[in-house]
């Protein structure tokens, strides 16, 4: 099946989903649609024959177009994507699905309604790493969940329109739901945040998400590093994975070592573990492609994806959660029934 896109927003993160989708077998790409056509122009390149337009009401009414991608601002998501579901089309959203959990569940039941494809660019989901340590947590390898650990951090990009934890905290709530066992879920949220004065908006939070388990799971998240981190632990009862995103060799290392608790004669506390350090070999697949693989496989035999919009919609009340707490001296906010459950 070849679904026919439109794209809608040529910005940063534009070009690399305009990227994959002109290299997606099954995807033609019909449009690019921005309010500034000469931006879109020059992402396309002199001499791409794809048009480009300044108004989503022509990509509406393309009966061609099965489906949109939107890449625009966060407030623009839920009218955008509103206005293109009720015109019967499939819709991929950057992340965040939108700007609040009020407005992403209007859009996650306007798909149900309209019987509608709805997903969210949770990139990481699909990375090579994030589906081996989904295998390995599921499948027991790592033993229970005592703790994860996440830092993300760079020097930027200082996003216009929304805060670094709404810009990068995504990313984290993504793949921790993607990476837990079905039995543990998020339970409560909590967030301090660093506000320099002269950005007027946060650029460095710590938040913290209690699981249904016991464990926690923490996120550093910041603009202001002069040093780029992507890096993850797993803290397992049986072995420890780290994930480092930005080493090419070692991305992703399972440590047999381990704190085992005592012997009942020793007069120990506990006692160590150290064995051996696993280097795993992971496929060079990129995550936007396997995305918008899935989401063509959404589409064509009507499947949920696995980042689809009620995926999306527990993020963002994640991220509600995470702002209530940060307004309020970094308190954990218990979330609501339903709000961190799996899918």
């Amino acid at each position: 099946m070849v679904v026919g896109v439109s794209m809608i927003g040529a910005g940063y993160w534009g070009r690399n989903l305009l990227r994959n989708l002109q290299a997606a077998d099954e995807v033609s790409l019909l449009s690019l649609c921005d309010t500034d056509e000469g931006k879109a122009r020059r992402l396309l390149g002199e001499y791409s024959t794809v048009p480009v337009c300044g108004s989503i009401d022509a990509v509406l009414e393309d009966s061609r177009v099965d489906a949109v991608v939107i890449a625009t601002p966060v407030a623009t998501h839920c009218d955008l994507a509103l206005a293109a579901i009720e015109a019967g089309k499939h819709v991929l959203v950057e992340k965040p699905l939108a700007a609040s959990a009020s407005d992403g569940a209007k859009m996650v039941q306007a798909a149900k309604d309209n019987g509608v494809v709805l997903m969210v660019d949770h990139t990481f989901c699909y990375a090579p790493a994030v589906r081996r340590l989904a295998a390995m947590v599921r499948g027991g390898e790592l033993g229970e969940i005592q703790y994860i650990d996440s830092v993300r951090t760079n020097l930027g990009i200082v996003q216009p329109d929304v805060d670094v934890l709404w810009d990068l905290g995504p990313h984290d709530l993504s793949i921790l739901e993607a990476v837990l066992p079905p039995d543990v879920r998020p339970a409560a949220v909590s967030a301090v945040v660093s506000t320099p004065s002269h950005l007027g908006r946060p650029a460095s939070v710590h938040m913290s998400v209690r699981l249904s388990n016991g464990a926690i799971a923490h996120a550093y998240e910041s603009w202001l590093s002069p040093v780029k981190s992507r890096r993850m632990v797993i803290g397992g009862s049986r072995r420890i994975a780290v994930w480092n995103d930005v080493d090419p060799v070692q991305p992703l290392v399972v440590y047999d070592r381990g704190v085992d608790p005592a012997g009942p004669d020793t007069g120990a506390p506990a006692s160590y573990r150290s064995g051996d350090a696993v280097s795993l070999a992971l496929p060079g697949d990129e995550p936007l492609h396997t995305m918008i693989g899935e989401f063509v496989d959404a589409i064509a035999h009507g499947c949920n994806p696995r980042t689809d919009g009620e995926a999306g919609l527990r993020v963002l009340r994640q991220l509600e959660a995470a702002s209530v707490s940060h307004a309020s001296d970094g308190g954990f906010v218990t979330l609501a029934a339903g709000e961190g459950d799996q899918w």
